[in-house]
């Protein structure tokens, strides 16, 4: 018997509450939380024994693995189709406590949905879980630097969410125009559909030429969207559902080469995140993926 995995058992149902509650404030869906904190314990004893004895702290280990597995699920093309517009808290129980950042209410469990998964795992892992900036840059896989810009945009966006809360019909209407200005090319028109101060986020993982900071203001991310989105032969952007709301997809050749969602607020697109890294778009590009649900 291995007595390194010997703990009291209101530990051992605490520590699984938890980590069902990151899940699910992660993933919005109590039977996808209960999945993957099923996996994680797979995994965790999956190590070799000797692996597992050298581990001081296992409720990080497991916080860490049940992150980097919601993580994988948010990537997934279409992941949250399947999921009710709104969900109970997993098992009845309260959710976490607000922060002082960030009052966590139904809005901001709403707007978690739009928002992208690094930007999504940086806000619930440090605002309502508290994790150290250090674990939480290494969920996500960036600089401490890096995640600290994801926590700010993920809470600059939620606060306007807050405020201003956009229903999910008038986030298509907006989208569906925001992908129409691109493919017609017209300047004027998608300025009109931006908010004076947007934000503009283009990712590219360093494996494609992408611009490197955000771009800021309607006009600049204007330009820098239609240069983007410039629909040469071969080249199609088209409406899709992303994290559960209405996204765009730019294909070349057929493949996927960004994956796009906007922020909405006060009938106004105010942040823009361009995924073009190979690396995300990976699932996007498997053969089950289906078709646009727009031409």
């Amino acid at each position: 018997m291995d007595h390194t995995d010997v703990a009291p058992i209101a530990e051992m149902l605490e520590e699984r509450r938890y980590l069902i509650d990151v899940a699910y404030w992660m993933l919005g869906s109590p039977s996808e939380a209960e999945c993957v904190v099923d996996e994680t314990y797979r995994r965790w004893y999956r190590l070799p024994n000797g692996v597992r004895k050298r581990i001081t702290d296992p409720r990080s280990w497991l916080a860490k693995t049940a992150g980097e597995l919601c993580l994988d699920r948010l990537a997934l093309p279409d992941w949250a189709d399947g999921l009710p517009a709104t969900v109970p808290d997993p098992q009845g129980t309260e959710l976490p406590p607000a922060t002082e950042e960030e009052e966590v209410g139904p809005v901001v469990l709403d707007a978690l949905d739009v928002l992208p998964p690094a930007e999504r795992a940086a806000f619930v892992l440090n605002d309502v879980f508290g994790m150290s900036p250090d674990t939480v840059a290494d969920i996500v896989g960036h600089t401490e630097p890096e995640y600290a810009e994801l926590l700010d945009r993920a809470r600059h966006y939620l606060r306007i969410q807050r405020s201003r809360p956009t229903t999910p019909k008038e986030h298509d209407i907006l989208t569906r125009a925001f992908r129409q200005a691109c493919v017609s090319g017209d300047p004027g028109m998608l300025v009109r559909l931006l908010s004076p101060d947007v934000t503009a986020w283009f990712d590219g993982g360093g494996k494609v030429r992408a611009v490197s900071r955000a771009v800021r203001g309607s006009r600049q991310v204007a330009d820098s969207m239609l240069t983007l989105l410039a629909l040469p032969l071969r080249t199609t952007l088209s409406t899709h559902s992303v994290n559960g709301r209405t996204g765009l997809v730019a294909r070349y050749n057929h493949q996927v080469a960004a994956v796009i969602t906007l922020g909405i607020a006060d009938h106004r697109v105010t942040q823009v995140w361009v995924v073009l890294n190979p690396d995300k778009l990976h699932s996007w590009n498997q053969p089950s993926l289906p078709g646009p649900t727009s031409a």
